[in-house]
């Protein structure tokens, strides 16, 4: 009889607990959209009364989230019969940063709001040449679009050198102080520091492992392109040829983009067969008159045509397009969920180019993940793992990139169909994938040392600098000082966005890609399936993220896929033919370079 009466209480408390679910994620919908209101309005107009509405309502945010985690903390949600209850309850009871003090948690948000004003609104001035002295340059456009477009060696030295010195050799006394109030947050919450706890997050006692084997998979064919794109480079910078490096890194500043993460910029110097057309459709689009919206539009058009929801109208009223001429925004595309079941929308600052027609596409796969689980409690509101929102932006892209596709849309009018052409469609996408995949890893790899406590402020540049020539073969083309921070001039890190998630949505797009395509009945290679208007493809990745983060990620993956594990398989499938084409192009060339950084990287 007592044990039966032990019963009766637990069931009781679990349907007490049921209850006060529900009214925590009433209340939550409420607290947490003021909070991202006020975020928000912040990241569109960069005032200071902004950003302290943005923290008084953070702060408002961390007392709730701290006062329900303790709620959730005092029921014995682990022996809940209902495991998507206590999975819920396990959710809420981990409450993060909300869990130090008043005083800290306003210094931690002081810190990054701080942090991400100077990245957001730092110009480089003094340009060499320039008739204006008072000229000044912001990351975007002007920056990224010398970048992207010059081939003047000290021009994109400038643009290089000048953005980490006005931006990242600003922050690494206040990242300090920041990466030890995340190390007290996780210390109080069970971590060993703030890289363990985000680690958690993947649920999965070896998950730093499997990314090294993961890596490890993928290493040889990121060896083969970088081998190839340096030989090319080195043709197209033969009037520097001596300032390459002996150790075969590449100078950072040459591949088309402020932090070497895609190389699609350089596409025209790399192309195996250069007397064919490229497949940046740029021009084509500004010749047919495009705009930001009419991007969102074929953006939305894709989404619809696989049966999955339309974007709402807030979204249309809501949506920042384009970089306002009016006031300081933090440009850097983002896409935003209000925690109201209505309120969705991206912040963008769109020039019209194919790689933003791409972003477009990306950003409002978030946005769509969004709409399918919008219904679900706030705390299942996610992906399942970080690494499937953007995994699940990138997969449409996958397609929407394919010639068959632009040709479709009419992008594309005069594509021929060979194996040169295939050829140079891989290779736009390895520029942009493959080369990515190193980046990807190596930028949680130096924050978890930060967290350690394996990487010291002193050493924070050095160290970072070791990462970048160990795992992606890229050198500054100057030497840098070790009391630089030039880790602050990525934007993910001013803004403690974790970025290990983009590692692990470059394995997993690929095999949502190849789900998709066989719901689809595809019968082209891999790299050349277009999901465009199979409501079964849509149905494949519509039921994945209904899911959210209700169950274990593997579970969800298993549902789609058919198994558990992530995979490179199907990425190395993707670009086969191109790894072919690769080592024959390679071949008697020295592969890979030196795990140490050239002499006077680092200037002491």
């Amino acid at each position: 009889m007592v044990a039966l009466g032990l019963f009766a209480l637990a069931l009781a408390n679990e349907e007490e607990a049921r209850q006060w679910a529900e009214e925590y994620n009433a209340e939550a919908q409420v607290v947490w959209y003021d909070n991202v209101v006020a975020s928000w309005n912040y990241n569109t107009n960069l005032t200071d009364y902004n950003q302290d509405e943005s923290l008084k309502y953070s702060a408002i945010k961390a007392a709730f989230d701290r006062e329900s985690g303790l709620t959730a903390s005092s029921y014995d949600y682990e022996n809940f019969e209902d495991q998507l209850l206590a999975r819920q309850f396990r959710k809420i009871a981990d409450i993060g940063e909300a869990v130090l003090s008043e005083e800290d948690f306003n210094r931690q948000s002081e810190l990054r709001a701080e942090m991400q004003r100077i990245y957001s609104t730092a110009e480089a001035c003094n340009k060499p040449g320039d008739d204006d002295p008072d000229k000044c340059y912001p990351l975007d456009p002007d920056l990224e679009q010398i970048m992207a477009t010059s081939t003047d060696w000290d021009e994109l030295k400038w643009a290089w050198e000048s953005w980490r010195d006005v931006s990242g050799r600003l922050m690494p006394d206040m990242y300090e102080e920041y990466a030890g109030l995340l190390n007290k947050a996780a210390d109080m919450n069970g971590y060993d520091d703030n890289g363990d706890y985000w680690r958690s997050w993947y649920e999965m006692e070896t998950f730093a492992e499997e990314c090294e084997r993961i890596w490890q998979q993928l290493r040889p064919l990121y060896e083969q392109l970088h081998a190839y794109v340096l030989r090319k480079l080195k043709e197209v910078h033969a009037d520097h040829i001596d300032e390459f490096p002996f150790t075969g890194h590449i100078p950072a500043h040459l591949l088309g983009n402020m932090w070497s993460q895609s190389w699609g910029n350089i596409e025209e110097f790399v192309r195996p067969a250069p007397e064919k057309p490229g497949l940046d459709v740029t021009e084509e689009m500004i010749r047919q008159g495009y705009t930001p919206l009419k991007m969102f539009e074929l953006s939305e058009e894709f989404f619809t045509s696989l049966g999955l929801i339309p974007m709402t109208e807030k979204f249309w009223d809501d949506t920042m397009m384009v970089k306002p001429d009016d006031r300081d925004v933090v440009c850097h595309a983002s896409a935003w969920d209000f925690y109201n079941q209505e309120d969705f929308r991206i912040k963008q600052c769109t020039e019209v180019s194919m790689s933003w027609l791409i972003t477009t596409h990306h950003e409002m796969g978030h946005v769509e993940y969004f709409l399918q689980y919008k219904d679900l409690p706030v705390q299942y509101r996610d992906g399942g793992n970080p690494g499937f929102h953007e995994a699940i932006g990138d997969v449409l892209a996958l397609s929407v990139s394919t010639p068959e596709h632009l040709e479709e849309i009419g992008l594309l009018p005069d594509f021929e169909d060979d194996p040169d052409g295939d050829l140079n469609f891989l290779m736009n996408q390895a520029l942009a994938k493959i080369a990515f995949i190193p980046f990807g890893y190596l930028i949680d790899q130096w924050r978890w040392n930060v967290f350690s406590g394996e990487t010291q402020k002193e050493d924070y540049n050095t160290d970072w600098w070791e990462m970048r020539c160990r795992y992606q073969g890229v050198a500054p083309p100057v030497g840098r000082l070790a009391t630089d921070f030039d880790a602050g001039a990525k934007y993910h890190v001013p803004a403690n966005t974790p970025y290990i998630r983009y590692f692990i949505s470059h394995i997993l797009q690929f095999q949502f890609h190849k789900a998709m395509c066989d719901a689809a009945g595809n019968t082209n290679p891999l790299h050349r399936c277009d999901v465009y208007r199979s409501e079964e493809a849509g149905t494949a990745i519509g039921d994945l993220m209904k899911l959210g983060s209700s169950v274990h990620w593997e579970e969800a993956l298993e549902a789609m896929t058919g198994t558990t594990e992530m995979s490179a398989e199907p990425l190395v499938e993707y670009f086969g033919p191109l790894l072919e084409w690769l080592e024959e192009q390679n071949a008697g060339e020295t592969i890979g370079w030196s795990n140490e950084c050239p002499e006077g990287t680092i200037v002491p």
